[in-house]
């Protein structure tokens, strides 16, 4: 498959939906309730985001792809810190 051009911001809150959900995966921490309002939020966005309504987007693996995009990245950005 050819690699998508997503755009940045989109990209971006692919990377914070995962953060957040993982923070929610470890039990016991504090401000689970804005956690799972700020998943929510993220979902939206993502779910909504023009670039779905686009000839590249509409292809059924444009959200797997950007999963798979926004997790490598954010491997690159933990390695390098």
């Amino acid at each position: 498959m050819e690699p998508t051009a997503f755009p940045q911001d989109l990209v971006q809150a692919q990377r914070d939906w995962i953060r957040t959900y993982e923070a929610l995966a470890h039990p016991g921490l504090p401000h689970n309730t804005a956690l799972r309002r700020r998943l929510l939020e993220l979902s939206a966005q993502i779910w909504w985001h023009p670039f779905f309504a686009t000839g590249a987007g509409r292809a059924p693996t444009a959200r797997v792809e950007l999963r798979r995009l926004a997790r490598e990245r954010g491997q690159r950005t933990a390695r390098a810190s």
